[in-house]
């Protein structure tokens, strides 16, 4: 049977969050830095034992402003070193609640710069490594952060996702740009299907692009983000597709 990982980015603020762990396999909580604080980690993780969700990491650039959305100047030091303090922290309250970690995906504009630089994504892999080299590193599918995990020789999924679209190289359209957001359930719930089954995904000029779906992405602060994730959940299942963070 063919199997896939559902995650969804959490304890960022939304009131989604309860609703969507009835869907996933997979939450990645917000350590403060970009959003939530440590009360909302910590009811965050209690969300995901109660649900039997696997329990990641979802590291960002301090920047709660702009929701770690905007790239900033940062040196490879400056990364390893605040991974590690957003990683220890949810491992904290992981701990105390009887729990496992089981991975780490990094968020926004610090996840999309180092899909495409060594430097960056390696100085993630060596924080990952170091804090405990039987974490799983969720990144982009194709990436340099893909890449770097295979050099270290720490476990690794590559992601994909289902309400973004894709550019010719792989990488996701900007936030910027118009299109970069897929809103319609049904354009949504294809795309996946499409990756799931031939491992290729559309980009926006219609090329196709090689992709290996590991696990898939859904964002917890979009407009019709429930809707999505039930549609989704549903569909999968309705295709004999079996939802796990195990693969």
């Amino acid at each position: 049977m063919t199997s896939v990982d559902l995650n969804c980015d959490m304890g960022e603020g939304f009131e989604n969050d309860e609703e969507l762990m009835r869907y996933i396999s997979s939450a990645n909580i917000a350590c403060g830095f970009h959003a939530g604080d440590f009360s909302v980690m910590n009811s965050t993780v209690k969300l995901a034992v109660k649900h039997r969700v696997a329990i990641g990491v979802h590291p960002g650039f301090p920047d709660i402003k702009n929701f770690g959305r905007t790239e900033l100047a940062v040196s490879s030091q400056a990364v390893y070193e605040m991974m590690l303090y957003q990683i220890g922290s949810l491992y904290a309250i992981v701990k105390s609640q009887g729990a496992r970690l089981n991975h780490v995906k990094p968020h926004g504009a610090l996840y999309n710069m180092a899909a495409v630089n060594k430097e960056l994504s390696d100085a993630i892999v060596s924080a990952v490594f170091d804090f405990d080299p039987d974490l799983t590193l969720y990144g982009l599918a194709n990436s340099e952060m893909i890449a770097s995990a295979k050099r270290k020789g720490i476990s690794f999924k590559q992601e994909v996702f289902a309400d973004r679209t894709y550019q010719p190289n792989g990488t996701l359209t900007p936030r910027s740009q118009p299109g970069a957001l897929i809103e319609n359930i049904k354009a949504s719930i294809d795309q996946v299907l499409q990756m799931v089954k031939e491992n290729k995904v559309t980009a926006t000029n219609n090329t196709l692009v090689s992709i290996q779906p590991d696990t898939i992405c859904l964002h917890g602060d979009g407009l019709h983000a429930v809707e999505f994730a039930q549609g989704l959940h549903a569909k999968l299942k309705e295709e004999g597709i079996q939802i796990t963070s195990s693969r």
